[in-house]
C-alpha cells in the first residue's frame, strides 16, 4: 500500500507530460502534412536508387577493365 503513495504521483506526472508532449506538437504542426511525408520517403528512395544505379555501374566498368590490364 506504500508503494501506490509513490507510484500514482508518478504515474500522474508521467501523464501530464505525455499529455503537454502531444500538445506541443499538435500547436507546433507535426501533423500538419501527412501525406508529403510519405511521398518524399519514396521520392528520395527513388532519387538515391537512379544515382546508385548510376555509380555501381560506372564503377563495375572500371573494375573489369583494370581486372583485364592487370590479368594479362
Amino acid at each position: 500500500m506504500s508503494s501506490l503513495v509513490f507510484l500514482v504521483p508518478l504515474a500522474l506526472v508521467l501523464g501530464g507530460a505525455a499529455l503537454a508532449a502531444f500538445l506541443w506538437s499538435l500547436r507546433s504542426g507535426q501533423y500538419d502534412d501527412l501525406e508529403g511525408a510519405a511521398a518524399r520517403v519514396l521520392l528520395d528512395e527513388e532519387n538515391d536508387l537512379i544515382a546508385g544505379a548510376s555509380n555501381s555501374s560506372n564503377g563495375r566498368e572500371n573494375d573489369h577493365r583494370s581486372e583485364g590490364s592487370g590479368a594479362t
